[in-house]
């Protein structure tokens, strides 16, 4: 759900709120200003009637039977404002919020924020996110030090008062107790859509304010999610030397300005996420503890990453939606300096091929420990021999995963759009093997997702099979389904291609027989080859 410019996952928990025909207090309200009390909200009248009956039945409360480790792990499955709502039901348990390890905290968690069909307003996030604020000052200035903080994670609303208290009350909880992961989600109160570019400026220096006033609380933090902010060309370094302990840092719709250089060093960064922004290149400079990074729709027309020193670099997921003027990026030279990629995933979001096949000779040095690859959202009906490149240059491939997919709703669907902006029409990639013959020893298991019948995909296994000598498990299945392309207008889903699928268990046997006649050998086909039907 999309609230006040901020995305939020609704966490599965009870949602457990106030009860109308219930005079006790909300122990949450003790943690509150009068004024923010009325954001706690009314508790669901069936689930209330039905603890509260659970707990009143009988010889005492049957709540307090449980044994607090229990009930601490209960609540601590859910949004801790949920569990604080919780509370009121049992004596025992009004005590438990400041035993609790792990704290979750979400300016997101309005009462009825489980119901995904709500609409809420901007101010109700505003409210929870004061409410937020006032929480997670008195929780921790109420803990006992010597009770550990396993897992600290907030999210908010980048406001000056409310974001000032969440930093001094964290720095005060790093200083006299112990904190492991301690994550900061900061989001801006405006949408993303609707941020001018003033509006991102300010966000940045709003920001950077909020890292000079609280040093101590981001020094601690070791995850960090920003979302539409611009910064200065030096920002970004400053705040990574003030976050000593990140391993995770995530900007989505950030950057230093258009076609801004980002350069990162860090000692301790395993992960880096970055969502669009308008960055020219993000060179990772010295990142000795690298493990993964995902980089989603860049602008730039050059190579969007550099990498510098990352040894311990695994995985690599690229996610470009691409129009023709767009640079093919040739692997040989982005990983020129990277030879310890693993797994390594390419989203097309159903449009232009963006990745170069390479001859064997410039790729095997940086390809050589890749085990598993995944090739996702390529356009209906395209050719994929041109795929093979990837097993000629990387021995250690066990698995390849591919989804054919023309994914309507992230895709542009209007034609004077497309033309407009480069979109380009499905177009096979040419590609010739250079090592027709070549044997491939460890490849084990084939995965194909939007699996049709036809002539191109059957000479694709079996040219895959040819080569793949220890070929294991070949897996089959339909298009992934999308709830969201069933709201599409009907004059985009005309566009659809009927499945030909074979779902009943007779066109299985018959595809799987057709197999037996295109390929000499097989070890194994999954599931009678085909597998996903429904």
């Amino acid at each position: 759900m999309n609230i006040a410019g901020a995305e939020y996952s609704n966490k599965a928990s009870s949602g457990v709120r106030h009860c109308h025909r219930s005079n006790k207090v909300d122990p949450i309200s003790a943690y509150l200003p009068t004024s923010l009390r009325p954001v706690v909200g009314p508790i669901s009248h069936n689930k209330a009637t039905r603890i509260e009956d659970a707990a009143d039945d009988g010889d005492g409360d049957r709540l307090s039977k449980l044994p607090n480790d229990l009930l601490l792990n209960i609540l601590e499955r859910v949004d801790t404002l949920d569990a604080l709502r919780a509370c009121f039901l049992s004596k025992q348990m009004l005590k438990l919020p400041t035993l609790l390890s792990q704290l979750f905290l979400s300016a997101g968690s309005i009462p009825g924020h489980h119901d995904s069909a709500r609409v809420f307003r901007p101010s109700e996030v505003l409210r929870t996110n004061r409410a937020v604020a006032h929480v997670t000052d008195n929780i921790l200035s109420t803990r006992s030090p010597e009770i550990t903080i396993s897992k600290l994670k907030i999210k908010f609303v980048l406001t000056q008062h409310e974001s000032l208290t969440i930093g001094k009350s964290v720095a005060r909880a790093m200083a006299i107790q112990k904190v492991g992961a301690a994550e900061f989600e900061v989001t801006t109160d405006k949408a993303y859509k609707i941020c001018s570019p003033a509006d991102f400026l300010h966000f940045g220096k709003q920001f950077n304010d909020f890292v000079g006033a609280c040093p101590d609380a981001f020094a601690g933090l070791t995850r960090l999610w920003l979302r539409n902010m611009r910064f200065g060309e030096f920002d970004i370094p400053n705040i990574l030397s003030t976050c000593k302990l990140l391993e995770s840092l995530r900007l989505s719709h950030c950057d230093s300005g258009i076609h801004s250089v980002l350069q990162v060093e860090h000692a301790q960064l395993a992960e880096l996420e970055i969502d669009q922004g308008k960055f020219e290149r993000v060179e990772l400079i010295c990142l000795p503890k690298l493990q993964r990074v995902r980089y989603n729709n860049w602008c730039s027309y050059e190579d969007p990453l550099y990498f510098g020193f990352a040894p311990q670099l695994s995985k690599l997921i690229l996610t470009k939606t691409a129009v023709r003027s767009q640079k093919t990026l040739e692997l040989s030279q982005l990983l020129a300096n990277v030879s310890s990629i693993s797994d390594l995933h390419l989203d097309f979001r159903s449009e232009k091929i963006w990745v170069l096949p390479e001859c064997p000779k410039l790729l095997t040095p940086v390809l050589s420990k890749l085990q598993h690859v995944n090739l996702d959202h390529l356009p209906e009906g395209c050719d994929l021999a041109w795929t093979m490149f990837i097993l000629e240059a990387a021995p250690s491939l066990k698995e390849l995963c591919i989804t054919l997919w023309d994914h309507w709703c992230i895709m542009a669907t209007d034609n004077e759009f497309r033309k407009k902006y480069g979109f380009c029409e499905k177009i096979d990639m040419k590609w010739k093997p250079y090592a027709p013959d070549f044997k491939h020893k460890n490849l084990a298991k084939l995965t194909i997702y939007g699996f049709q019948p036809d002539d191109n995909l059957l000479r694709y296994i079996r040219s895959v099979m040819e080569h793949a000598v220890n070929m294991a498990e070949i897996s089959l299945h339909d298009r992934k389904v999308c709830v969201s392309c069933s709201d599409l207008d009907s004059e985009i889903k005309d566009k659809f291609c009927t499945s030909r699928y074979p779902r009943t268990a007779e066109k299985r046997k018959q595809t799987t027989e057709e197999f037996f006649v295109y390929m000499t050998s097989l070890a194994l086909v999954q599931g009678g080859a085909l597998e996903g039907a429904s």
